[in-house]
């Protein structure tokens, strides 16, 4: 996961705390856990985080920023409509989605990112639509899309059926199938006739 932007030692600590909760599920991982992963001792990683709560929540916030970079550079893409939207929903998804998909703890960890992290989750699908609907609007106004309804209903629809595709696959590759199915759908219907 990239994670720009953020203090060395917090990356390693998100990092580290990553691979534990993908290795030994929320539940089993202990901030020791964590803490050895990233190379400190525990009352060291209390200086930065005060639980794996609050580690688990700064994931979930470092995942939607990824998203966002990788969303943007995906639609703002040369090619059909249907490519780019791939590259932006195979990049909304990223290495954690693939991560989640094929750890034992997946289905663990995306119950947990519902009840642990509800905000950041709320604030990142809110920029993920936002981002969305003004490339819709901006894809419009260009005569490159045609929108059969308000952009911001198509966005939502967009990450809403992302998420979807995201809970009901059991594996990455149907994970990976369904976003190329949605994408090509996508496309078509917004493409002008």
């Amino acid at each position: 996961m990239n994670m720009a932007g953020i203090d060395p030692k917090q990356q390693a600590i998100l990092g580290a705390a990553w691979v534990a909760f993908s290795t030994y599920g929320f539940r089993k991982t202990s901030m020791d856990d964590i803490a050895k992963g990233a190379g400190m001792s525990r009352p060291a990683l209390y200086l930065h985080f005060k639980n794996k709560e609050a580690i688990f929540r700064a994931l979930v916030a470092a995942y939607y920023g990824n998203a966002a970079e990788n969303v943007r550079a995906g639609l703002t893409s040369e090619g059909p409509m249907a490519e780019r939207l791939l590259a932006a929903f195979e990049g909304q998804g990223g290495e954690a989605i693939e991560s989640m998909l094929t750890s034992p703890h997946g289905l663990e960890l995306f119950e947990i990112t519902k009840s642990v992290a509800g905000e950041q989750i709320e604030k990142g699908e809110e920029a993920l639509r936002g981002l969305y609907a003004a490339w819709l609007q901006q894809q419009a106004e260009a005569g490159q899309a045609v929108l059969n309804g308000d952009a911001a209903v198509i966005a939502r629809t967009i990450c809403a059926s992302l998420k979807g595709i995201k809970q009901a696959a059991g594996d990455y590759a149907t994970y990976q199938e369904g976003v190329r199915q949605l994408a090509a759908l996508f496309g078509a219907g917004l493409a002008p006739r």
